[in-house]
C-alpha cells in the first residue's frame, strides 16, 4: 500500500473586517455521506476527537485534510476523509454551522452532554470574563 496523504489548511482566518469563513465549502453536502458536526463548548475535546479520527484514518490507510483553527493552529475546526466522503467540523462560534439536510447528511454530536455542571458552577465568574475578553480581541 502507498503512502497516503495528509494536508494541513485554514478554513477560516481571523481578518481586519472580522472573521471569514469557507467552513461551507470544506465538502459539497450532496455528495456527502456524512457531515458531523461537534457542538460544545471550548475544552470538551472537540479538537481532540478530530485528531483521534484523523489518526484512526491514516492508520486505516485514508488520505486526510485537516483544518486548523485560525486562532490556534495546534487546534483542529475540522476533518475530511476525502475516500469515505464524510467531514466533522466544529459547528461553534465564530464559524457556527447548523444542519442544512439534518439526519439525512449532517448530524450533531453534542460533547457538552458530558459537562459536569457542578463542578463548572463554582468558575462561573471565570467563564463570564473569559468569554468577555474573547468577544472584546476578536471584535
Amino acid at each position: 500500500m502507498g503512502q497516503n496523504k495528509t494536508r494541513h489548511m485554514f478554513a477560516g482566518g481571523n481578518t481586519s473586517k472580522g472573521f471569514f469563513s469557507y467552513f461551507n465549502y470544506i465538502l459539497d453536502l450532496k455528495d456527502a455521506k456524512k457531515f458531523y458536526i461537534l457542538k460544545g463548548g471550548p475544552g470538551t475535546g472537540k479538537s481532540t476527537f478530530m485528531k483521534y479520527i484523523g489518526f484512526e484514518a491514516i492508520r486505516k490507510g485514508y488520505d486526510v485534510e485537516y483544518f486548523h483553527c485560525s486562532s490556534d493552529s495546534h487546534s483542529l475546526d475540522g476533518v475530511l476523509i476525502p475516500a469515505l466522503k464524510v467531514t466533522m467540523v466544529d459547528g461553534t462560534a465564530p464559524h457556527t454551522i447548523d444542519p442544512v439536510y439534518p439526519g439525512v447528511v449532517e448530524e450533531i454530536v453534542n460533547l457538552g452532554e458530558f459537562w459536569n455542571t457542578s463542578a463548572l458552577a463554582g468558575y462561573k465568574d471565570k467563564v463570564f470574563l473569559g468569554k468577555k475578553e474573547i468577544k472584546f480581541n476578536f471584535a
